[in-house]
């Protein structure tokens, strides 16, 4: 109903997964990742676990497009049968042709010879698990008996169990604590902060198409992380029925009080779930304690404790287009060689030391070491990224109810045609060619990451055309370690302090590859080495 009056192509906020709304931020990038390493090798029983509404099925749906090709999954939505169903409703899946009236003895042999033939073939067999909290405790001991199907060395079925926190109250009973012990990897998704909720509201309007200006103000936002409680379905609910209460006022600004309208119109209004932590009454039983004791108690206690540093509408600060002016004769320039494109450890954005080049295909060693690996492997975790705004965009200050701002330059080329996905690289790349050519010397930049992986890039431009202006991204082929990469920059700055102003503003997502500042005088003798060489 709203879609043509705020600009969009289809509906942002919709509850049914939709992997092409994949957010990232929350840890669910990393999470994403973890998994595919997680499969990827094989071994034991992987859980994941959130509370309803958390995202798990939409987890659950991304990791099913996004495993290796030699993988075949099989997706159970409905796992509260009785042991020898789980092992019918598998064979189903797989069509083995058993008959429902098959013996337990002959769909287990039917199913492991399927599995050597698979393993024969180089190919493995995962089976992921919905709602595994309402699996019964014989159906789960079933689930570790499968596990046991095995070669000398490799393991032919994997297990991934989805399901809410109850899941792990039923794993801590004894008569199962065999399957607990083959749980390798175990991850949780939290709720997500309001300063996420933020980045993920104008994830989903710009994938559906949105171009325009923010629409949540940050009390917009923290509106609707007290009455969402971090849940991402809940956001989409409360989100869509502001935009519509928005729209059937005539208006472009979402308010408190549609926010507020949403909430009561929801079922959840009355029954919101708590955080995490101490319930409610006894929060307030230690504030009244703290205040008895002394009022600076009070101000300490009140404070959060788990806040996170930092505004949650912290923004890159803007900076005009640098001058056609002679260089500075005197400028550190980051070295760059063929051997290298990214920083081989973090280093102040004044650093010379040469960049390292990202290599995404790190082996973990444990559970720890696997969300810190996939954390350092954000660019291949999907679409889902926090919005990075243009540094040639004017954006308006922060505040309750914020009016929007008027349309810019960079509004409106946003607003433009956008390049189509396939040619987007070949259009950045010579683009680049063309603003390397032209650009003033001392014009700096900050180098975000560098790669081998073309496809990899590709993906990561899509992303990025759906947060920022797409001319304001750039890319150039050099060499690394002796092989060809491709670097990808962000913004051109007419001094040192913008262009450091602006990494240090970079979301989080993109710090993980200690991007540095470049200026063009280093690009131009960056390739200048790598053609002579």
């Amino acid at each position: 109903m709203y879609h043509s009056h705020f600009g969009l192509n289809q509906a942002p906020f919709k509850i049914t997964p939709n992997t092409e709304f994949f957010f990232s931020g929350g840890n669910r990038g990393s999470i994403l990742e973890a998994l595919i390493y997680a499969i990827s090798h094989g071994e034991g029983i992987v859980k994941v676990t959130g509370e309803v509404g958390s995202g798990k099925t939409m987890l659950c749906s991304m990791l099913q497009t996004r495993v290796p090709g030699h993988i075949e999954t099989v997706y159970l939505a409905n796992p509260s049968v009785s042991p020898d169903e789980i092992l019918h409703a598998i064979a189903f899946e797989l069509q083995l042709g058993v008959e429902s009236g098959t013996s337990r003895l002959e769909v287990m042999h039917a199913l492991q010879e399927y599995l050597l033939k698979r393993h024969a073939e180089g190919k493995r067999v995962v089976v992921f698990i919905e709602e595994s909290q309402g699996m019964p405790l014989a159906t789960l001991e079933e689930i570790r008996l499968l596990s046991n199907l095995e070669t000398h060395s490799d393991k032919l079925l994997q297990m991934v169990l989805f399901g809410q926190p109850e899941l792990d109250v039923n794993l801590r009973e004894p008569r199962i604590r065999q399957l607990r012990e083959r749980i390798t990897h175990s991850f949780r998704l939290d709720p997500l902060e309001p300063e996420e909720i933020g980045e993920y509201l104008m994830f989903r309007m710009r994938a559906a198409g949105y171009r325009g200006p923010d629409l949540f103000s940050s009390s917009v936002v923290k509106a609707i992380a007290r009455a969402s409680a971090g849940l991402t379905r809940r956001v989409n609910i409360i989100a869509d029925k502001a935009l519509l209460a928005a729209f059937s006022e005539n208006t472009h600004a979402i308010k408190v009080k549609h926010v507020a309208e949403a909430v009561r119109d929801s079922e959840f209004s009355q029954n919101p779930p708590e955080r995490a932590g101490l319930p409610r009454w006894a929060i307030a039983a230690v504030l009244v304690a703290a205040g008895a004791v002394a009022g600076a108690a009070i101000y300490a206690v009140t404070r959060s404790p788990g806040e996170r540093a930092g505004p949650a509408d912290a923004v890159l600060a803007p900076a005009s287009r640098a001058p056609e002016a002679p260089a500075p004769t005197a400028e550190p320039e980051p070295a760059t060689s063929p051997g290298s494109s990214l920083p081989a450890a973090p280093a102040p954005a004044d650093a010379a030391s040469p960049p390292a080049q990202v290599e995404p295909g790190a082996t973990p060693k444990s559970d720890d070491s696997i969300k810190s690996i996939a954390s350092d492997r954000v660019s291949a975790s999907g679409r889902d990224q926090p919005a990075l705004p243009s540094p040639t965009t004017q954006l308006p200050a922060t505040g309750a109810e914020a009016p929007a701002p008027a349309r810019t330059e960079a509004a409106t080329a946003r607003d433009a045609p956008q390049p189509a996905e396939g040619d987007l690289l070949a259009q950045r790349l010579a683009a680049t060619t063309d603003w390397l050519a032209r650009e003033a010397e001392g014009t700096y930049s900050i180098q975000l990451l560098g790669t081998g992986n073309e496809a990899q890039l590709k993906h990561r431009l899509n992303d990025i055309m759906k947060f920022i202006e797409i001319n304001d991204v750039f890319v150039y082929r050099t060499r690394a370690k002796g092989q060809p990469s491709l670097t990808l920059l962000y913004g051109r700055f007419s001094d040192r302090k913008a262009a450091r102003d602006a990494l240090s503003r970079l979301p989080a997502f993109l710090k993980v590859y200690d991007p540095i500042l470049r200026t063009v005088r280093g690009i131009r003798t960056e390739l200048q080495q790598v053609r002579g060489s």
